[in-house]
C-alpha cells in the first residue's frame, strides 16, 4: 500500500510532508507534489504534516479522487526528487479547499 497526494495539494504545494519522509518519495512539480508508490514504505508520517488535508492513505483515498493514485505514479516517473522543505506559495492559503483544482494542475 502506498500514500497518494490528493487534488487539494495543487497551487497549495506545502512541503511539510517531504521533510518527514524517511525514504525521500516525494517529487516535485510546479504546482503539486507527488509521492512514488513503488518508494513509499507507508510509514504514514507524512499524512499528519500536510496542513490541507491532502495526503490519503491508498485504502482511504475519497473516491472523487481516485484518478490521484495514477496520476501520482506517472508523474513521479518525471518530476525532480524533493527531499527538503521549501516556502508554500503565496497564495496557498486562498487556494485551500478550493473544488476542481485538477484543472489547474501544471505538468
Amino acid at each position: 500500500m502506498t500514500f497518494v497526494v490528493g487534488e487539494n495539494c495543487i497551487k497549495c504545494k506545502h512541503t511539510d510532508c517531504v521533510e518527514v519522509c524517511p525514504v525521500d518519495c516525494f517529487y516535485e512539480g510546479p504546482n503539486f507534489l507527488v509521492i512514488h508508490p513503488d518508494e513509499c514504505i507507508d510509514c504514514a508520517l507524512c499524512e499528519p504534516e500536510c496542513p490541507v488535508g491532502a495526503i490519503f492513505s491508498e485504502d482511504e483515498l475519497p473516491e472523487d479522487q481516485s484518478e490521484f493514485l495514477k496520476l501520482n505514479a506517472e508523474l513521479a516517473e518525471i518530476w525532480p526528487n524533493i527531499t527538503e522543505i521549501k516556502e508554500s506559495p503565496a497564495d496557498a492559503e486562498q487556494w485551500d479547499g478550493v473544488p476542481g483544482k485538477i484543472q489547474y494542475l501544471e505538468r
